[in-house]
């Protein structure tokens, strides 16, 4: 009786808090018979979860195929470093349907200017078209402004 009423006074106390209050007024009980008890008389909370924002369930779009040459290229930047431990930096643009290497740029530093006069040279041979990963090291405006023309949006 006397859990009820301590659950009755104080709503949000649970069957550990009741227990340590019954401890304190004397009442020598252990906490698998005060959990008993208060399940018993159904006084058991229910859990508030805090609102979280669902986000919608999306499949993952399949990835576009080349079944041609020349339909789709990837590039990347690979590092090495010689036998002396100079490093340097190759720009690999690949064809993705053949695999074949359309452009090799190596150099000790390759910059975003490297990397546009690589894609004009190769846009002149063959046409650009590219799939480009989200990697930090395409980040240039110099570069970001041949892609924006590539893709057909507008540059500064």
């Amino acid at each position: 009786m006397r859990i009820r009423e301590i659950a009755q006074a104080r709503v949000r106390y649970g069957y550990r808090k009741i227990r340590v209050l019954l401890n304190r007024e004397g009442w020598e009980v252990g906490k698998y018979l005060v959990y008993r008890l208060y399940k018993e008389e159904g006084l058991t909370l229910k859990r508030m979860k805090p609102a979280g924002r669902r986000k919608a369930a999306r499949t993952r779009e399949d990835r576009f195929r080349p079944t041609a040459p020349n339909e789709a290229w990837s590039m990347d930047f690979v590092m090495d470093q010689l036998q002396d431990g100079t490093r340097f930096r190759a720009l690999t643009i690949v064809d993705v349907h053949t695999r074949e290497a359309v452009a090799i740029e190596a150099g000790k530093s390759l910059k975003g200017d490297d990397v546009v006069r690589t894609l004009n040279r190769l846009k002149l041979d063959r046409g650009v078209v590219l799939q480009v990963s989200n990697a930090d090291e395409f980040v240039d405006e110099s570069l970001a402004c041949v892609l924006r023309r590539a893709t057909r949006k507008g540059c500064r």
